[in-house]
């Protein structure tokens, strides 16, 4: 039996702490669930920010919930191009020494020293799905994804093993427009990068 894992798009959004949620919405402002997402807990709200560059902005970028202890921007290299800055591949989280950028909001504006990142393409799984494709944390895979139109193999592809995750790989906008993914996609590990 082939072991499938769904292939999601995170299209560009930003996790907030509560102290910059409130300088963006106002005072005791909290997130509102617009919709869940994939990873139980987690959600997309219904506040939008402007994300400002020196070259352009990007308009109405989601924040995702809940609030966290660090403030993080995720885009695309499309976006950073857009943006006019350079930004760094790294994993959700790992935002020492990236660049900063300007965040504005309906209540107010701010610039976060650090925090701006493409993310690195991931596999969520729990200890189980770990075992049943034979991974641990922090393997590197790789990962067939055959649509439509398009195959392709992404390389590089990182294990995040935990078991408040749910199987399920994510990949940028850019990443999933080379791939022509729409709709409900799956991909296969293919071999061990």
């Amino acid at each position: 039996m082939e072991k499938k894992i769904l292939v999601e798009t995170s299209a560009r959004h930003l996790h907030v702490t509560q102290e910059h949620l409130e300088i963006l919405f106002g005072k005791s402002a909290k997130l509102e669930e617009r919709a869940p997402l994939s990873q139980p807990g987690q959600y997309v709200s219904r506040q939008r920010v402007t994300i400002v560059g020196p070259k352009r902005s990007i308009e109405r970028v989601s924040i995702l919930g809940p609030t966290r202890k660090e403030t993080q921007v995720e885009i695309s290299l499309t976006d950073a191009r857009t943006l006019g800055i350079e930004v760094p591949v790294r994993l959700s989280g790992d935002i020492k020494g990236s660049p900063g950028v300007k965040l504005v909001g309906p209540a107010g504006e701010l610039t976060i020293e650090e925090g701006l990142i493409v993310a690195k393409r991931h596999i969520h799984m729990t200890n189980e799905d770990a075992k049943r494709f034979n991974v641990k944390h922090n393997d590197n895979v790789s990962v067939l994804v055959n649509t439509k139109d398009r195959k392709i193999v992404f390389g590089d592809v990182l294990i995040r093993v935990s078991d408040t995750f749910k199987l399920a790989m994510h990949i940028d906008t850019d990443e999933s427009n080379a791939a022509g993914i729409s709709g409900e996609t799956f991909g296969t590990i293919v071999k061990n990068s």
